[in-house]
């Protein structure tokens, strides 16, 4: 009965998910041979990077998936879609024609694909993991009253992580990326201000605020220590003020920081205010059909502040008008929700660091996780030592005397005898030879360690091969290098002089 009444409330959302190349998760996403490392289908405490945004819009609701991925990696993200099942969802996968140097920008992508999204929608990474705690339904109800009550026309999500531990990932491995400085109204969590590349170039001592935020927001704060998800949702009119802007081509860093100054800079709203006005293409009633959000805590009245900071329903909210054809004056303002880390562990993998940071995330609430399969479970001897803070893929072998501590070893693996394996993560097809040592390192797939080497916090690209007794630590590990012969930094000094 329930699905049938579903079946009768017409769609709300399309969910948009961008799967581009991930340079910055290089040597791992750097191809292998003829053959592509997708960085959608980069595991993750052995889960592909995609499987995490899909498993969160199943979870909301949202049923139309429209993802888009390079042209060379379709035909491997189709496969994974087709062999994972995802029952509830329908993903239409679209190609585009780019380069891993070219590089292609959300604005351009979105203004291309603009004819597939027919409603408002959500923007999505491949990238971003979400905590248990916060389901993308909080998120949407935001969104949903933010529209109604005074005509919003997007709302972002933001997060701030804990610091990486220096001492777990080297500095050769790339830079974390730095947190954003926002400005921020607390009172109706509007997001009024990005501070942008720009504007960091142009003067990255002072953040410049016009008086028109400041006369309208007078208590609005400044927070310096926050990431962005980069989950957006839009109300569609947002696509046609973009293909006005053609000439903006990243979404976070150019569209988005102009599209906050809309509410309170006169021109831009004189000018823009009857494209984006909410006439909606999502009613009023349709949102609250589908809203989930019908207590008092997810309606808090005009004024209310929750003393529960890090609660997802911490931002006030006005209340929903009694009639759904009352006019008024849109607000065209940007919404603001913000997840705290002590509700649970956001992040995006937009570098190694945070890569390795949430492999640990995921090993630390782990119990022992090995394959239940008894023909697979035999593959593993029973003389290998194996910390219950460890997960170990499917059709993995492991054998005698062989010590394995708060490590991901990926699928298909082989590991000889009296391997000693700390603080690593290995992916799929990874071949480690007799009385080898590996601590805090990533093996790129297929990556061949010979007997009795040694890595110390170091990175393989896929098919790495490391010579039996090598000892290298600190080192990113490139085919490219490999292939050469490899040049020492001594013969480096030798060759200067």
């Amino acid at each position: 009965m329930l699905d049938d009444i579903q079946e009768l409330v017409p769609e709300e959302f399309l969910a948009v998910i961008l799967a581009g190349f991930g340079n910055e998760l290089s040597p791992l996403t750097s191809d292998h041979g003829d053959e592509p490392c997708l960085k959608a289908l980069l595991p993750v405490a052995n889960t592909p990077l995609i499987h995490y945004p899909l498993a969160w819009l199943e979870q909301s609701g949202i049923k139309d998936v429209l993802l888009i991925c390079p042209a060379i990696h379709r035909s491997a993200i189709s496969h994974h879609i087709q062999s994972h099942t995802y029952p509830s969802l329908r993903i239409d996968t679209q190609p585009y024609d780019e380069t891993a140097d070219s590089g292609v920008g959300t604005c351009t992508l979105l203004r291309h694909f603009a004819s597939r999204i027919p409603r408002d929608f959500v923007l999505l990474p491949c990238d971003f993991i979400p905590p248990p705690s916060l389901p993308l339904t909080t998120i949407l109800n935001k969104f949903r009253t933010d529209t109604v009550s005074d005509g919003s026309i997007a709302t972002t999500c933001w997060f701030s992580s804990p610091k990486p531990d220096k001492n777990v990932t080297p500095d050769e491995w790339g830079h974390v990326a730095p947190p954003v400085s926002i400005v921020w109204d607390k009172q109706s969590s509007t997001l009024l201000y990005i501070d942008t590349p720009d504007d960091v170039d142009r003067n990255s001592e002072e953040i410049q605020l016009r008086m028109s935020m400041l006369s309208r927001y007078p208590r609005a704060s400044l927070s310096s220590n926050l990431q962005d998800s980069h989950v957006y949702v839009c109300k569609r009119s947002v696509l046609d003020v973009l293909q006005d802007k053609r000439h903006l081509d990243s979404f976070r860093e150019e569209f988005l920081p102009w599209l906050c100054k809309v509410q309170y800079q006169r021109t831009k709203r004189q000018k823009y205010e009857q494209i984006l006005k909410p006439m909606s293409n999502t009613s009023q009633a349709l949102a609250l059909k589908h809203s989930t959000v019908i207590s008092k805590s997810a309606h808090p009245q005009v004024n209310h502040v929750s003393k529960n900071k890090s609660s997802a329903t911490s931002a006030p909210q006005s209340p929903v008008p009694a009639d759904p054809s009352l006019e008024f004056s849109p607000s065209l303002r940007v919404g603001l929700f913000m997840h705290r880390p002590e509700n649970g562990i956001a992040a995006r993998i937009n570098s190694i660091h945070t890569f390795m940071e949430m492999n640990r995330h995921f090993l630390a609430s782990a119990s022992y996780s090995l394959p239940t399969e008894p023909t697979e479970r035999a593959l593993i001897d029973q003389k290998a030592q194996i910390s219950s803070d460890t997960i170990i893929g499917g059709s993995t072998q492991v054998d005698e005397r062989t010590s394995i501590k708060k490590s991901v070893i990926g699928r298909h693996c082989t590991i000889g005898k009296m391997v000693k394996i700390v603080g690593c993560v290995l992916l799929d097809h990874c071949v480690v030879g007799d009385g080898a040592k590996l601590e805090g390192s990533i093996l790129g797939i297929n990556t061949k360690v010979g007997s009795k080497a040694e890595l110390v916090r170091c990175i393989t690209q896929a098919g790495y091969e490391v010579n039996a007794g090598e000892n290298v630590k600190n080192e990113k590990l490139e085919i490219s290098d490999w292939a050469a012969g490899g040049v020492s930094s001594d013969s480096e000094e030798e060759e200067i002089e």
